[in-house]
């Protein structure tokens, strides 16, 4: 199968491209470097550096006898998408509808979308299954539950099935050592603490400490992308053997808090990470924790050893130290 992974070069997606060339697929890269690294590359992949917004370049890559399409191309910063609205609207939401229209001309049937645990908002009940209700309160969380709605319609009028991957924390690198880039200025926890491990960083926040939670801290369910990419492989040949369209959760069905996080990584590393409690975010809930029991019974996957607690800080310190 020829495979087109677009934002390919990025965190997840460099992951997700390795797999498939593990996997024996033919993968062809489509990215423009906002966020993606060169040095992410890997042999045996096909790279095209450009934009979906350039929707010549983008039918041009997706006329050359495209199987499937996994898309990772997206603005993903929750904070910013309520700073500026229009940047999320045009790129995530135009973006991907210039990606439907291109499948549409030339008959590429299969896409796998990277969704996020964004588009529940605050948890009614955890854990949180698929049919949650969907209650984004980010922008960049509305984007990607309103593509969910977009893809239904493209499917009943187009025949184009999807499977949507909700991420929950995707954290942790590659154990090889074969992904190599880091997540330009980052905005997530793990990243943080190592930058502030690293003295890049002189302290870090913490925001909150008087959650209903153990330690007061926020909980969060931490899946390493090793796994996760995965779960893409999974969704690709559950697609291509006639499977219908899907939204599904991608998670370990496991909690740690933010304290549990920076202390584990302070033991781990042997590194003081300075930190200081801030005030709460708003709409930061005490809870978020999936349920992936439609992903086993679907995919046939589950969350393996790559998201032990343990593997997921210390593979990520691994790259901090190349």
């Amino acid at each position: 199968m020829h495979i087109l992974v677009i934002g390919g070069a990025g965190y997840i997606g460099s992951h997700v491209v390795k797999a498939l060339l593990k996997n024996g697929m033919d993968v062809t890269v489509f990215d423009n470097l906002s966020s993606g690294d060169r040095i992410n590359y890997f042999q045996g992949a096909e790279y095209i550096e450009d934009d979906i917004l350039n929707i010549p370049a983008l039918e041009k890559a997706l006329s050359n006898n495209i199987d499937a399409v996994i898309h990772l191309a997206a603005k993903k910063a929750v904070g910013e998408s309520m700073e500026k609205p229009e940047l999320y609207a045009v790129n995530n939401i135009c973006g991907a509808i210039n990606i439907l229209n291109a499948m549409s001309k030339f008959g590429v049937k299969n896409l796998i979308f990277s969704s996020s645990a964004a588009v529940y908002g605050i948890p009614e009940y955890v854990p949180m299954d698929e049919n949650h209700p969907i209650n984004p309160i980010s922008f960049y969380g509305f984007t990607k539950s309103d593509m969910e709605k977009y893809f239904e319609w493209y499917d009943a009028l187009k025949g184009i099935k999807f499977v949507s991957l909700r991420y929950f924390n995707a954290v942790g690198y590659d154990e090889d050592g074969d992904v190599k880039g880091l997540d330009k200025n980052p905005q997530n926890l793990l990243p943080i603490v190592m930058e502030t491990a690293k003295g890049i960083r002189s302290q870090m926040s913490i925001f909150g400490n008087d959650y209903d939670t153990p330690d007061g801290t926020c909980i969060r369910d931490y899946i390493h992308v090793t796994d996760l990419a995965d779960a893409h492989v999974r969704a690709v040949k559950y697609l291509s053997d006639g499977g219908k369209s899907q939204k599904i959760n991608l998670g370990t069905e496991k909690g740690v808090s933010v304290l549990e996080m920076v202390t584990r990584a302070e033991k781990l590393i042997g590194k003081k990470i300075n930190f200081s409690f801030a005030p709460r975010r708003a709409g930061d809930p005490p809870i978020l924790l999936s349920s992936a029991h439609k992903a086993k019974e679907v995919l046939g996957w589950s969350a393996g050893n790559s998201s032990d607690i343990d593997n997921i800080i210390l593979s990520t310190w691994k790259v901090y130290n190349l």
